[in-house]
């Protein structure tokens, strides 16, 4: 028994990948509410449990959807219009750096390489930069808020929660993105959802069922050894 508990969570955690393209099939709202439970037990400093979830279906999920996009076209249609959308917290680096940079950089020529976008298509990157805000037709979308009045540890909680999310919905034939490219818009988000006012957008996912035909479900990311990581002391 211990084997094959072992291999079941090791095949999920190996097998779940960010997918980019979803075909157009429903996912229960039954297996939405068991997948957040399962997730619910993530560990959370004093069990504060500082996730919140807004699912998007149906029209809202569509509304949103042209809503972002409209907001995404006019930012690269007029680069000075970005100072309209800031993130309220830094995902990303300012400033990057090795090893860091090349892994970033080979994620993008890999995913751009098999969709067939050339280096310097800026139209093209657009476009596909605009599939995260479509949720890559994917039938669902979630966001994900937090109360912007907890300390980072609640960031690193949130992470738990999500990680469980991601296996829980694989563990189940549903494949998920996590998506930190809606933060930017976080204002028209948290207004369309119904936050609070305490609440800030940490981000969002895509939630279906991967389109095993689209190119861009093939990346799949390498990873380092353990070894080039990992020190033991004794």
């Amino acid at each position: 028994m211990r084997n094959e508990v072992k291999e079941a969570v090791d095949s999920v955690a190996l097998s779940r990948s960010s997918i980019r393209a979803f075909i157009d099939k429903p996912v229960p709202e039954n297996e939405i509410l068991e997948i957040l439970r399962v997730a619910s037990r993530a560990p959370s400093g004093t069990n504060i449990q500082p996730w919140r979830a807004y699912v998007l279906r149906g029209t809202p999920r569509d509304e949103l959807v042209d809503k972002v996009c409209r907001a995404h076209d006019a930012v690269f249609e007029n680069p000075s219009c970005a100072s309209e959308y800031e993130e309220e917290y830094d995902y990303y680096s300012e400033k990057w750096f090795e090893p860091y940079l090349a892994r970033r950089r080979q994620n993008g020529y890999e995913l751009y390489g098999l969709l067939g976008i050339a280096k310097g298509d800026k139209v093209a990157m657009h476009a596909q930069h605009q599939r995260n805000f479509r949720f890559f037709d994917a039938p669902v979308g979630i966001m994900f808020t937090l109360n912007r009045n907890l300390g980072r540890g609640a960031i690193l909680d949130y992470g738990m929660f999500l990680q469980n999310f991601m296996l829980a919905a694989k563990s189940r034939g549903i494949d998920t993105c996590p998506q930190a490219a809606w933060n930017r818009f976080g204002k028209i988000i948290l207004t369309h959802v119904g936050a609070g006012p305490d609440e800030m957008l940490l981000c969002g996912m895509a939630l279906g069922y991967a389109d095993a035909s689209a190119p861009e479900n093939r990346l799949v990311t390498p990873r380092e050894e353990p070894t080039n990581f990992t020190s033991f002391l004794g």
